[in-house]
């Protein structure tokens, strides 16, 4: 049986990641706390709250009375569910685990500020309460590009974060931005992020492509003539860039995919086994969007 449920009674949004489509998703904060990055409008005008103890206990009664047996995955929501003390999200976990008997696997967004303010020891507490997956959007590893939008760590930290999250044995879904540092910054924003990637050896990576959101400050700064946005086969060869100094373990499985909205071109491989074919096909989609109109598909909202 698939589906995907939802209690939370508010009117503010809810964003999940593609792959907890089918998930309970539990909502145990509203908004972000963070909030600032200038790239991002998913919560501009969202005030953060934590949920209380009442309402998450609510959502769980009603998952189970119209779930029941069937949930076997929870996403806990809003934008960095992390950001809970470590006490009150083991709490969750045991109620999620007494609740659903079928339960495979807890899962959150996690922001890197919210990771660094637990130690690994605590992660791994929350890993054995049954938290196994962390959605990280570290973005870039570059701290100039991080500091350019308002990230709030730099990227030594970004990588310190997911370190810690695999030091814990949890599992690591990770995303970066393909053309956050725009044109002047690419080949700096593609260095330092595949030296992060190598550093931090995620089980997941994904690329998603820049999006100028009405209402972010960096859409302002491309307006005001100040920030110069890749196009798509600018983007191509950004990852291309980044893929081709990957140096992963030969013995790791690192599940590459840019299946995003954003992306142009929808790519997909194993790492390191699949690394040459994935430049290749990189290649080819650099070749083909070479042959757009300079302003026909920019990502503009």
């Amino acid at each position: 049986m698939m589906f995907s449920l939802f209690f939370d009674e508010s009117d503010t949004p809810l964003f999940r990641p593609p792959s907890e489509a089918n998930s309970f998703l539990l909502r145990v904060t509203r908004g972000c706390a963070h909030n600032k990055c200038t790239y991002c409008n998913m919560y501009r005008g969202v005030p953060f709250q934590l949920v209380t103890d009442e309402e998450i206990d609510r959502q769980i009664a009603l998952a189970k009375k119209y779930g029941g047996r069937h949930v076997r995955r929870v996403f806990l929501a809003d934008g960095d569910a992390l950001v809970l003390s470590t006490e009150k999200l083991l709490k969750i976990l045991r109620k999620l685990k007494e609740t659903f008997p079928n339960l495979e696997r807890v899962s959150s967004y996690a922001a890197p500020k919210d990771i660094l303010r637990k130690s690994v020891d605590e992660l791994k507490q929350l890993n054995e309460a049954g938290l196994k997956l962390l959605y990280y959007g570290m973005e870039s590893g570059d701290s100039v590009t991080l500091a350019h939008v308002n990230k709030g760590v730099d990227g030594p930290q970004s990588i310190e974060a997911g370190q810690r999250v695999r030091a814990a044995g949890m599992k690591l879904s990770m995303m970066i931005i393909l053309g956050l540092a725009g044109a002047e910054g690419t080949e700096r924003h593609a260095i330092e992020t595949a030296k992060a990637i190598n550093a931090i050896k995620p089980t997941m990576l994904g690329a998603i492509c820049l999006m100028l959101y009405r209402g972010s400050e960096l859409k302002e700064e491309f307006e005001r003539g100040e920030f110069t946005p890749m196009p798509p086969a600018g983007l191509m060869r950004e990852l291309g860039e980044i893929i081709c100094r990957l140096d992963l373990p030969e013995d790791s499985e690192c599940i590459f995919r840019s299946n995003h909205v954003s992306n142009y071109v929808p790519l997909k491989a194993t790492l390191p086994a699949e690394k040459d074919k994935l430049l290749k096909d990189i290649e080819l989609s650099v070749r083909e969007l070479s042959k757009l109109k300079k302003w026909d598909v920019y990502n503009y909202s």
